[in-house]
């Protein structure tokens, strides 16, 4: 199960999805917000937590849920305080009931990681793709617009296009189509 903690926030802050089964994690941590009682009102205990990217939004309530819970934080940057364990490129992790890839897609951030799962039939995108055709910032510290088309055609080459849930870093999570909506995405940010 997949629930957003974060969805009735008012503060700046990420989504923060809240993936429960036989690896409870929580994919980002937010910002501004109490993130430990948000999870606790759900579950009793975390996994790990796995970052899809480093921006502050993302990783506000990093230290405070790593220490309430005693887990280890998991991202594509180990150099990164506060990240630590790698993921690679390409590589399995599981969230919840199902493994997922890691797909690393900078362009908003170097750091940045999005999370597919076939059999789940759900991406966690991050900030690289939002709902309607929106697309991360390429105007913050590293930045870059040709990055991030390469790195949306990517998601676009591996997810299938019968996507059923696309979960995204800020904005309603899309489960109407998401594929058509990663597709506006690329054409977007060509023209931008």
């Amino acid at each position: 199960m997949i629930t957003n903690l974060a969805q009735e926030v008012q503060a700046f802050t990420s989504n923060v999805f809240l993936v429960s089964g036989d690896r409870t994690v929580l994919v980002d941590t937010g910002a501004n917000f109490d993130a430990v009682a948000a999870v606790r009102s759900e579950v009793d205990d975390l996994d790990a937590v796995i970052l899809t990217h480093t921006h502050r939004d993302h990783v506000g309530n990093l230290a405070a849920v790593k220490d309430a819970f005693d887990v280890d934080a998991w991202g594509y940057d180990t150099s990164i305080e506060g990240v630590d364990h790698a993921i690679a490129d390409e590589e399995p992790v599981r969230l919840g009931d199902h493994e997922y890839v890691a797909l690393h897609t900078p362009g908003h951030k170097n750091d940045h990681l999005c999370f597919y799962s076939e059999a789940a039939s759900v991406l966690f995108a991050g900030d690289l793709v939002f709902q309607n055709g929106s697309f991360g910032r390429t105007d913050l510290e590293e930045g870059d617009r040709e990055a991030l088309i390469e790195s949306i055609d990517r998601l676009l080459g591996r997810i299938d296009s019968g996507l059923e849930a696309m979960h995204t870093g800020h904005g309603p999570s899309v489960t109407t189509d998401p594929y058509d909506h990663v597709e506006l995405s690329a054409r977007m940010a060509r023209q931008a």
